[in-house]
């Protein structure tokens, strides 16, 4: 990253935390507020991703605040850690966080595996519970083993089981995917491993060879794992990236020759961020579109006009809409309704992180809900339960960079849980075991 662009991005976080500093900053008497708590990276190698993504979530806060009132009533207050993607720091903010507010923290969203993987010890513990939206421990869509987890809408297994789903289709049947050489390109971290027993698992029901190549930390330097697939010339690529890890794979790509329309990005190396530095050379570049891609609706059309038209807005206005931006808006909404919906058991009042968990475990987002909340078009409706903490349905679909913005390419793919249901089950099972954790009999919840 040049020097410029590090003293920009780090000029943008010293003013938007102090604007969500304000947000946050209330009379300590004040007592009908229900605090959320964000990690956040908005300098380093991971801030392309990131800030787009946290200004997404602090925006749709805001908007809670300014359109709604708060949550029935009650006020969002709101407050950044920076973790610059690094484990250690996302525990030091999880602890310097988890006791605010009046009720204490409503819920963690670390944005991060390892940091996932860290606290999934501490939530339960401290009564906190963890949205990991489309990341973190695969496994932990078990909610019998890991009740403060919620992987909302889909993991690292149901990712790559749908890539294998759609370059099956292109071939024309999974039986042609026999012989085929499959590369994946991956974050040498509990992020870039978490596909990697669902893959294996594909490849001994069709035959495919898996090459797994790890990239190092933050993965700007990737020659050797370009010179292997020169050498090896795969079929496909699939790229388990983030940060400056995604970009500088495509222009590797580039250098390589290898075609971009057989590489295929997970759903967090599917932004504008990853293909823009590489110019006109990421065109014809494939990735998972997760919930929904890049575009506006009506409720971007709220913040533009109650945020951002009254110069309030977390980050650029013309931010607003892109790829990881409205994720972060998606994934805060889930957390709002979460408390909207353990308001309904525990009163319009603030609430514990422990009675936000029941509303994070019963949640149903319709398409009625969706419509009402103006997310229409940006995702598709998710329910959840005691057991399970992923949701359903298990969908994903795939887009392509044309050069100039992102084309969705693909019908929606649903992920195969015949396949991955004993994954999970069984490496749950495996957790409890190590960690002596008694999986909890649902039947007593309903």
């Amino acid at each position: 990253m040049r020097q410029t662009t590090r003293t920009r991005l780090m000029a943008l976080a010293i003013a938007t935390s102090g604007a969500l500093a304000a947000l946050a900053q209330t009379p300590a008497a004040a007592q009908n507020e229900q605090f959320f708590p964000a990690l956040v990276y908005r300098t380093g190698a991971y801030a392309p991703n990131g800030v787009p993504y946290a200004n997404g979530y602090g925006d749709y806060l805001k908007l809670v605040n300014a359109r709604d009132g708060g949550i029935n009533g009650v006020k969002i207050t709101y407050e950044e850690c920076e973790t610059g993607y690094a484990t250690d720091r996302g525990v030091e903010c999880y602890e310097r966080l988890k006791g605010k507010g009046p009720t204490g923290a409503t819920v963690f969203q670390p944005l991060s595996t390892g940091i996932t993987f860290a606290l999934t010890e501490k939530a339960p513990i401290d009564k906190i519970p963890l949205i990991t939206s489309g990341y973190g421990r695969s496994d932990s869509a078990d909610g019998r083993v890991f009740p403060w987890n919620f992987i909302l809408g889909g993991t690292y297994w149901t990712a790559a089981d749908i890539l294998i789903q759609h370059i099956a289709k292109k071939e024309g049947g999974f039986d042609k995917l026999k012989g085929k050489k499959i590369a994946l390109v991956y974050h040498d971290s509990p992020y870039g491993k978490e596909p990697i027993p669902l893959l294996v698992e594909r490849s001994k029901m069709h035959a495919y060879e898996l090459m797994q190549i790890p990239v190092t930390h933050p993965g700007v330097e990737q020659k050797a794992a370009w010179l292997q697939i020169r050498q090896q010339r795969p079929d496909y690529v699939f790229l388990w990236g983030w940060g400056v890890m995604n970009s500088t794979a495509i222009k590797e790509a580039v250098a390589t020759g290898y075609p971009r329309d057989k590489m295929y990005g997970v759903w967090w190396a599917g932004a504008e961020p990853d293909v823009t530095p590489a110019g006109d050379g990421a065109k014809g570049y494939h990735a998972l579109q997760f919930q929904a891609g890049a575009g506006r609706g009506k409720v971007h059309a709220d913040i533009l006009r109650l945020l951002h038209d009254k110069n309030q807005g977390t980050g650029p206005r013309e931010e607003v809409g892109s790829v990881l931006y409205n994720r972060g808006m998606i994934h805060a909404m889930y957390a709002v309704e979460s408390v909207r919906r353990a308001q309904e058991r525990y009163g319009k009042k603030p609430l514990t992180g422990a009675q936000v968990r029941w509303g994070i475990e019963n949640l149903n987002i319709d398409a009625a809900r969706i419509k009402a909340l103006g997310f229409e078009g940006y995702m598709v409706p998710i329910s959840t339960s005691c057991a399970d903490h992923m949701g359903s349905p298990n969908q994903a679909r795939v887009h392509t960079w044309d050069g100039k913005q992102w084309q969705t390419t693909s019908d929606w793919y649903t992920a195969d849980m015949s396949i991955i249901k004993p994954l999970v089950e069984r490496s749950a099972k495996q957790y409890a075991g190590e960690k002596k954790i008694e999986p909890r009999d649902c039947s007593k919840d309903l």
